[in-house]
């Protein structure tokens, strides 16, 4: 039995990834952590789903993970290594799923990495991992001739653009065509820009309503277009690649991975 704890238990995700935990067979929740401020401490974390798991949300990182093997993190970067700090401290391996990242956030999270096992993803949907896959195929075939575009749409709460999903199939599209994304990424566009640098890879985001994650990469040729389009309708599916990152982990003491190891797409 696979011994986890959530972190943001009482958020959206942490519900969901709570609700998953229980429908599995071979994983249990062990721990769930939030915010001192949320109202859910010292309730059950299971209390939404009408269940009595026996698990507190508690706001003492250490006493949350007192139990656990394994956490899984979906909150926000500040909070994420706060936690994974203790993780490392504890021996506990994480699963990460927070984005908006910055590269000396990241450089950490690599370093953790060499103390416990981490699978860190943007995205933990097994169909979005298949598109990056997919990209990744199709970006070596259509490399020159083809101007590519990065279209990702979310609920107006999310609070980083692009998503880290847009930005990791960015890198994978870059990687396939032998460029750094630094290099020619463009954000944003406004005014007269001139004509469009063939080499560039552009992101353009929408925020709107409570669209759980669209994206969509534009391969535009001449007399031809080809779009890969992937669509979340749930964030179940975040939670369900949440587990088996989790199962994947297992007996693992430390490195870094992402969702290819755990699928085996390498």
């Amino acid at each position: 039995m696979h011994k986890v704890a959530v972190a943001g238990a009482s958020g959206r995700m942490g519900q969901i990834l709570i609700e998953a935990l229980r429908a599995a067979d071979d994983c249990q929740l062990a721990g769930a952590l939030d915010l001192p401020s949320s109202p859910a401490i010292g309730n059950d974390a299971a209390a939404f789903l009408g269940h009595a798991s026996g698990v507190p949300v508690l706001a003492d990182v250490r006493a949350a993970l007192a139990q656990a093997q394994v956490l899984i993190d979906f909150t926000r970067p500040e909070g994420t290594l706060a936690h994974l700090k203790v993780c490392r401290e504890l021996g506990i391996n994480a699963v990460i799923g927070t984005t908006g990242f910055g590269e000396g956030q990241k450089e950490q999270i690599a370093d953790a990495a060499r103390d416990i096992a981490i699978v860190m993803a943007p995205n933990m949907s097994v169909g979005v991992n298949v598109t990056l896959k997919l990209l990744e195929m199709a970006a070596a075939a259509l490399a020159t001739g083809y101007d590519i575009e990065i279209i990702e749409t979310h609920h107006r709460h999310k609070v980083d653009a692009p998503s880290g999903t847009a930005l990791k199939m960015g890198e994978v599209i870059a990687q396939a065509l032998g460029r750094d994304l630094k290099d020619c990424a463009v954000y944003a566009r406004h005014g007269v820009t001139g004509e469009r640098d063939p080499s560039s890879i552009g992101f353009a985001a929408v925020r709107g309503g409570d669209i759980v994650g669209d994206h969509t990469v534009l391969f535009a040729g001449t007399g031809e277009r080809i779009e890969i389009t992937h669509r979340a309708a749930s964030r179940a599916t975040y939670a369900q690649g949440s587990l088996r990152a989790v199962r994947f982990l297992a007996g693992k003491r430390s490195g870094m991975f992402d969702m290819f190891d755990v699928l085996g797409l390498r």
